[in-house]
């Protein structure tokens, strides 16, 4: 690996992620703080919706064509060659990657050009880890080879989200936990999803349950309309509504006809895509996300911040978040009667749902604020740029 130069004014900071959208809800306030401290920050990622906001906001933004889903072996290589021209170009002195396929190039990437120091976030081991399809058993194990060799090649270091994935690859053999740092998420702006009191609740407007995700089979989302249908054969006063797209990119994703048919059953309500997060958390009264795995789930802090009890699956990532019967209720994965009975619960109790919603806001004060996360973050660059000038 290369050297810090001791010329250069800034430090050049360099993030690769898949997609323009996931930078600026998910790794942004990083950026902004890394900024803030000093360093140099160019973004490369595929640009599609939110590549005017990522300029707006006064970063670099390289163009780079990733398909997250491709598997044509020509394509990666030409994507694979055109990031390593564009790490041999930009010169980084950390360059951050986050997710599996961006972890997997980038850090070759780095190593070909020599960057002084990668950091890979892995947030959470998604479809390839979690699924049992063709594809997924067939990838699974070559991830698994592609990150034992490069995450603990020359200066890589991993960023994991919990303790359940550092456990997990740790014992697999696939990470020196000497090279791993947790970091608990990406952090909530506790005053944009700031508490306040739930909305009335009636017979004619009973409680909502608001699921903010991807519109994946992976986040739960089959269990919690099997539990929709059991709460309704109960009578049980609630409603849940989905908020989030598709992902066509993602082999998991529900497709739209799929979502109109459950409203037309009249078992939920999709509302689309979303970028008014905090206005339909104060609308509701829940938050629940019955997901597989998770790294830190966003949605969850962001409900938490807002005072939102939250029913949640008891798996990584989540259970990090939600203190079964403090802030929340976590019920067994992949199973839709613990789902129904937690949501029925909390949804007859506003008792339990206020002191809950305060013991949540209360944890994300203390543990999850976008600035004490990207305080760790930036620490963790500003070591590694010691680490480089020592050399």
């Amino acid at each position: 690996m290369g050297k810090y130069r001791q010329g250069q004014d800034k430090p050049k900071l360099l993030y690769f992620v898949s997609e323009d959208w996931y930078f600026c809800s998910h790794r942004a306030p990083h950026a902004r703080a890394a900024r803030e401290a000093g360093y140099e920050v160019v973004v490369v990622c595929r640009e599609n919706t939110h590549g005017g906001q990522i300029r707006n906001e006064g970063f670099r933004l390289i163009p780079l064509n990733l398909k997250r889903r491709s598997k044509n072996p020509l394509r990666e290589l030409s994507t694979l060659f055109s990031l390593i021209r564009i790490y041999a170009r930009e010169k980084p002195d950390i360059a951050q990657h986050v997710a599996i396929k961006p972890t997997l190039y980038g850090s070759f990437a780095a190593w070909v050009t020599g960057v002084p120091q990668a950091v890979n976030s892995v947030a959470g081991m998604g479809y390839i880890f979690i699924s049992n399809d063709l594809a997924a058993r067939i990838l699974r194990p070559l991830i698994r080879l592609g990150f034992r060799w490069l995450l603990n090649h020359g200066n890589n270091h991993v960023i994991l989200q919990n303790p359940d994935d550092l456990k997990m690859l740790t014992e697999a053999g696939i990470l020196d936990p000497d090279r791993v740092t947790i970091i608990p998420g990406s952090g909530v702006d506790i005053k944009a999803f700031a508490p306040s009191p739930e909305p009335a609740s009636s017979p004619d407007n009973p409680p909502i349950a608001l699921l903010v995700s991807r519109m994946l089979w992976d986040k739960g989302i089959g269990e919690l309309v099997a539990a929709a249908r059991l709460l309704y054969e109960r009578k049980t006063p609630i409603c849940i509504h989905l908020a989030g797209g598709p992902d066509p990119e993602n082999p998991a994703t529900i497709n739209e006809s799929q979502l109109k048919a459950w409203v037309e059953e009249g078992v939920i309500e999709w509302l689309g895509p979303r970028d008014d997060i905090a206005d339909l958390l104060k609308k509701s009264h829940i938050a629940v996300l019955p997901s597989y795995r998770e790294g830190l789930p966003k949605s969850l802090l962001e409900a938490a911040s807002a005072g939102r009890p939250i029913v949640a699956s008891d798996v990584p990532g989540c259970r990090e978040i939600v203190e079964d019967g403090k802030n929340g209720l976590l019920v067994p994965v992949r199973s839709s009667m613990p789902l129904a009975d937690a949501l029925e619960r909390l949804a007859t109790d506003k008792g339990l749902r206020q002191k809950m919603g305060a013991e949540g806001r209360r944890m994300v004060e203390e543990k999850f604020a976008e600035g004490l996360i990207t305080a760790q973050t930036v620490a963790l660059y500003d070591r590694l740029i010691e680490r480089n000038d020592a050399i």
